[in-house]
């Protein structure tokens, strides 16, 4: 018996409409109600993914269609958040894999379709942006199916469905032509038809735990697919770990999707996507079975990951001062609560300290985005420079390596295939078309670390840049790259105009008169390789003489107000990135000039 349940996740490449497709399929559905603006999201309700126009969260929604429930799980297209889209595959019977009109395939489009073919799921594809000019439907259909077989889909999964959209416009069909459509219910049709029911295991009750999320009143609540059997309220329950260990527990709290949000129930069916609470510290991958016959699942086999970063308690005098959370203790409970979310990333005491974290992730986006989350919720902390991380293999050292793809002007294709020669990268491929050239590179994740917001300036902010991870391949050797130095705050103090003046000479300053400084803090980049040390505080000696000239100000220039993108890329070895709710501060790790000249010598 064909059980009335989909369960269906949308993967894309970054911006060709995940998100506005499934708002779509959700202001269309029988029961769910919102206000028509027509402006905001649904999906994209976080604030960091409305600021940077990307899914970064992986989100559940239900809908109601002719007696059908369509659960959809909305996922993030950048590879960095791979973590992400690897457990929801396990969530999933099968995907809509969206592709623009315009661009066709595009690189992560290749990372996440690869997860959803080795999974076995059937795809749909949807070519959506119809209604844009530059669509050329037929060359992306070609495209799609290449990809396809590249991948080493399977003679089914190359016998794909295929649908066209205006995701914007909240159409949808089975040929391009926008006027004949009036509605995205052929995408309903569509996944019922061909998206396979879950199978339904005979064995006990058995839940595998694929996502985690925290309510102020319930506590953590576990989010997964429902294998078999039945979720009660109150039920008693066998958690099994991931290294075995079954430990009784009792679901305070069975819930299904209905809408976005998650409502309450007595009895959870096999098939569905539940949530239940009651069972704290619970983690990613775990099993939730029978309390009388425990049988655990596979655990989700996710990715390593390949770039570390130190986050410790912060140290500079300014300290305290900024932010709600600034002990070690806010700083390692804070952390290993993101462990309960982010099976892609890792955190080690450093050294053993309990105030120093080593922080693994999936790249440097990857930590940016957990970092800025902290800074919004009040933590303050201070991080070092990303480093990547290596592995020995036979006795042979090994680095992490990326397919890095480029889109940039014609004329500004020099520049970047110099940078990426001096960052050991190797050209696969080159293309020009219409003046955009097409580049594609293998290099190492070190050569591009701070690379990305040189790439903008070098291409005039008209380049575009994807990666996806390559693999672990052998130590490329040292990579000498042309590295500027720092203007250093020589003392404490507060910033004044006449002092900016004075050291503006130097190179780019990074802040503005008035503004409060400590020794050791880094205030400017200079202009030649070595740090020096600037009076930033200085101030103008008064006298009763005038000479000619006497009175004309001195311009100063605009400073440079560093993203926090910018400020990571900026770190050096011997500095730190000091992070508050109100401000970032670099500085270097030894504040003293004294000291900064022992350890050089040491």
């Amino acid at each position: 018996m064909d059980t009335p349940i989909r369960n269906v996740a949308i993967i894309a490449h970054v911006d060709h409409g995940k998100t506005t497709l499934v708002d779509a399929l959700l202001r269309q559905s029988e029961l769910f109600r919102t206000k028509e603006d027509g402006t905001n999201l649904i999906m994209d309700s976080n604030e960091l993914e409305r600021e940077r126009g990307i899914t970064i969260f992986s989100k559940n929604a239900a809908i109601q269609y002719k007696g059908y429930k369509i659960n959809i799980i909305d996922t993030p297209g950048h590879a960095d958040f791979g973590g992400e889209v690897e457990r929801i595959m396990s969530m999933a019977n099968g995907v809509l894999l969206l592709v623009d009109a315009k661009d066709g395939p595009m690189p992560q489009t290749k990372f996440v379709l690869k997860k959803a073919l080795d999974a076995g799921h059937k795809i749909i594809v949807v070519i959506n942006k119809i209604d844009v000019p530059q669509a050329r439907v037929q060359w992306v259909l070609d495209e799609t199916f290449s990809l396809f077989i590249d991948l080493g889909a399977s003679e089914d999964q190359t016998e794909f469905p295929v649908l066209y959209a205006s995701a914007i416009q909240g159409k949808a069909g089975t040929k391009p032509d926008l006027s004949a459509m009036t509605d995205i219910r052929p995408v309903f049709d569509t996944i019922i038809k061909h998206i396979p029911a879950p199978k339904i295991l005979t064995t006990p009750m058995q839940m595998l735990v694929v996502n985690v999320t925290y309510d102020p009143y319930k506590g953590q609540i576990a989010i997964g697919p429902l294998l078999s059997g039945q979720l009660l309220k109150n039920q008693r329950v066998m958690r099994i770990q991931t290294d075995g260990t079954q430990t009784p527990a009792k679901i305070l709290s069975a819930m299904t999707f209905q809408g976005l949000a998650p409502i309450e129930t007595t009895t959870a069916q096999a098939g569905d996507i539940v949530a239940i609470a009651g069972i704290e510290s619970v983690k990613i991958g775990e099993t939730i079975a029978d309390i009388d016959q425990p049988h655990a699942l596979p655990t989700i086999a996710i990715d390593e990951p390949t770039v570390k970063m130190t986050f410790s308690v912060n140290t500079s005098p300014f300290a305290g001062n900024e932010g709600k959370f600034s002990t070690a203790r806010h700083l390692k409970t804070r952390l290993e609560r993101e462990l309960l979310s982010d099976v892609a990333l890792k955190v080690e005491p450093d050294n053993g300290s309990d105030s120093i974290f080593t922080v693994f992730g999936r790249g440097e986006l990857h930590l940016e985005i957990l970092i800025e989350k902290m800074i919004r919720e009040g933590y303050e902390f201070q991080v070092g420079k990303p480093h990547v991380i290596f592995k020995e293999t036979d006795g042979r050292k090994l680095e992490p390596f990326e397919d890095i793809y480029i889109e940039c002007p014609e004329d500004s294709s020099g520049s970047v295939i110099k940078q990426m020669g001096q960052r050991k990268g190797e050209m696969k491929d080159m293309r020009v078309h219409n003046g955009i050239a097409h580049l594609h590179f293998v290099v190492s994740t070190r050569g591009l670390i701070g690379y990305r917001t040189r790439f903008l300036t070098e291409t005039r902010g008209a380049g575009i840049m994807n990666t996806i991870f390559h693999g672990y391949l052998p130590y490329a050797g040292d990579i000498q790259l042309d590295h500027q130095g720092a203007l250093v705050a020589h003392l404490a103090g507060t910033s004044t105009h006449y002092g900016l003046v004075q050291a503006q000479g130097r190179g780019q300053l990074f802040i503005e008169p008035g503004v409060k400084v400590y020794e050791g803090m880094i205030v400017g980049q200079n202009s030649r390789i070595e740090d020096i040390d600037v009076n930033i505080c200085k101030e103008r000696k008064l006298t009763n003489m005038r000479s000619a000239g006497e009175g004309v100000s001195e311009v100063l220039h605009v400073s440079k107000k560093l993203t926090l993108e910018e400020a990571i890329s900026f770190l050096g070895e011997d500095d730190l990135l000091e992070v508050t709710p109100q401000n970032i501060r670099l500085r270097k790790i030894h504040l003293n000039k004294h000291d900064r000249k022992r350890n050089r010598r040491s």
